[in-house]
């Protein structure tokens, strides 16, 4: 057994002391934060050279107020007594203010065979070759704790990642072993939305395909009003009875007097053709060339004499002599 003027024993590979911890720049040490070894004093390897202990020599820190653990390796021994120096995100990790009590214990760690990380950032897979990155930082790393957050500095940015979980133990040694890397997805990492996807229908469609017959327009002739010869209207109706009501009453005005109908008639005009009313009589095969303008027809129609109506059908039989 060997003890120390502080108090401390230290038997076999046994190694426990309270030390109180500062950032590297206590010490002026910047190039502390790529990598997570401490800086401790002399006399803590002057006891460290009495033991019987695994080198690369490996720690356990221990936080008993806020309950946190984690490990390191140390770098050299050239602060003050009682004074450790460690990285400034080994501290946050710890949950440690400056000057505040922190216990070092010498461990001996399995190497590690699996390691699975997480970024903070999804900026860190924009790196063109992050696998390298990670490789060069990591070799200034001597171990690695699940729960831990570490740092990797790359083009004057800092890149933070936790450390999911690591095998085969719940904190493992990184020195000259092959270690099987995972990555987890970013904590910021989104999923891209999905396209809204289209359903097809069941019928394919093609460009020869024909209007369904329910949506082809119906075709209905002669929905306007008819007149007969006699002054009565006629409904109309079908149109084989508007058709067949068009032949006999031009065959009829075709055997009168005039081809023209008479002033006191009703005849339509040819705005109304347009609004699906029937035209009996010549005026309907009229060529455009013996069609007349609205003055000569109305000065002829004031020259003409009123004719009496023609009315078929009455009944009554005149002879030739009449």
């Amino acid at each position: 057994m060997y003890s120390d003027q502080y108090g401390y024993e230290y038997r076999g590979t046994s190694f426990k002391r309270m030390y109180r911890c500062y950032p590297p720049s206590f010490l002026d040490k910047p190039h502390l934060e790529n990598g997570d070894k401490i800086i401790m004093p002399p006399s803590a390897l002057d006891k460290l050279a009495f033991l019987h202990i695994d080198y690369p020599m490996l720690f356990e820190l221990r936080n008993n107020s806020a309950e946190r653990v984690s490990h390191c390796g140390v770098l050299e021994f050239t602060s003050e007594e009682g004074i450790i120096c460690m990285p400034c995100w080994m501290m946050e990790n710890m949950r440690l203010k400056e000057g505040d009590l922190v216990r070092l214990k010498i461990v001996s760690l399995r190497r590690g065979k699996y390691i699975k990380l997480q970024p903070h950032c999804s900026d860190f897979l924009d790196i063109s070759n992050p696998k390298a990155i990670l490789e060069t930082t990591l070799r200034n790393f001597t171990c690695l704790s699940t729960g831990d957050t570490i740092m990797v500095a790359y083009n004057n940015k800092k890149y933070y990642i936790n450390i999911v979980e690591t095998k085969p133990s719940h904190a493992v040694s990184i020195i000259e072993t092959d270690c099987e890397v995972d990555f987890a997805p970013p904590l910021d990492y989104k999923e891209p939305e999905r396209p809204i996807q289209h359903v097809p229908s069941s019928k394919p469609s093609t460009q020869d395909e024909e209007i369904p017959a329910e949506e082809e327009p119906k075709f209905s002739p002669f929905t306007g009003l008819a007149r007969c010869l006699n002054g009565k209207t006629l409904i109309s109706g079908t149109a084989s009875a508007s058709s067949g009501l068009n032949g006999k009453q031009s065959d009829v005005v075709g055997h009168g007097k005039s081809k023209q109908p008479s002033a006191g008639s009703s005849s339509p005009s040819p705005a109304r053709k347009s609004q699906g009313k029937l035209v009996f009589g010549s005026n309907s095969k009229r060529t455009p060339t013996q069609k007349e303008t609205p003055k000569e027809s109305k000065k002829e129609e004031a020259e003409k004499k009123p004719e009496p109506k023609f009315q078929p059908f009455t009944g009554k039989k005149y002879s030739l002599r009449d």
